[in-house]
């Protein structure tokens, strides 16, 4: 059967090698919590679909509109099983209670690297910070060369920001972007760190300079999110 938890993924376990991350726009705050709700009941009122989906999460943004949506699978042919078997009656049941949502986009990724602080300094994390990268065309060394240009300038950060709590790094498996799941303390830690001297979170370094301006990059959002939902086997 299927369990709800108020527990975070765990971004780093070894059976997940194949992330999925998508949005939805639901365009209220009324409706972004109707849609978790209507998720929790259609899984909670069902088996859990597969063995080899370890989890699913849902996170509402805080722009008031849009809904995150983080699997974790272990390979992409299982995903690929669901939707063949399951996946359209639940979305038919949630689409039935909150009419007109908009799928906007799923990306496939796998995960590269994490930095996480100590476990005996880290809070729980109160706020989730998605950074999507884009480069201009596919390059899967390039990615990795990026991603690593960013955990050394993070590493090297003459003046860190306190209430980061962990960063997890994941390549499209299109070679084409970079979506950094960071964990921070709280919203307010990460306008905090966005309001200081540089750009983002970052001093202006050299390294910093050097990421910001890497040959290829097409551009970044960022968007935060809070955790609502968690569904895992029972």
């Amino acid at each position: 059967m299927t369990r709800r938890t108020d527990a975070h993924p765990d971004l780093v376990r070894s059976d997940v090698r194949a992330p999925f991350f998508s949005t939805w726009s639901v365009r209220t705050p009324e409706r972004q919590r109707q849609t978790v709700d209507a998720i929790a009941r259609t899984w909670e009122s069902r088996p859990w679909p597969a063995e080899d989906l370890m989890a699913y999460h849902v996170y509402t943004g805080h722009d008031g509109s849009t809904l995150l949506h983080h699997s974790q699978w272990a390979s992409e042919g299982a995903y690929e099983s669901f939707v063949k078997t399951h996946r359209q009656e639940r979305v038919d049941e949630i689409d039935t209670a909150v009419p007109g949502i908009e799928r906007l986009w799923l990306g496939r990724y796998r995960r590269y690297r994490s930095l996480v602080r100590d476990e005996g300094t880290a809070a729980a994390p109160g706020c989730v910070v998605i950074v999507d990268v884009e480069f201009e065309s596919p390059d899967p060394q390039r990615q990795r060369d990026w991603v690593d240009a960013v955990v050394e300038a993070l590493e090297n950060e003459p003046r860190p920001h306190p209430g980061g709590v962990s960063a997890h790094f994941h390549l499209s498996t299109d070679g084409t972007r970079v979506l950094n799941y960071a964990e921070w303390e709280s919203a307010q830690a990460h306008l905090d760190a966005l309001a200081a001297p540089g750009t983002g979170v970052g001093s202006p370094t050299a390294r910093w300079e050097r990421v910001q301006h890497w040959p290829g990059l097409k551009g970044s959002t960022v968007e935060r999110y809070d955790h609502a939902l968690g569904l895992v086997p029972r």
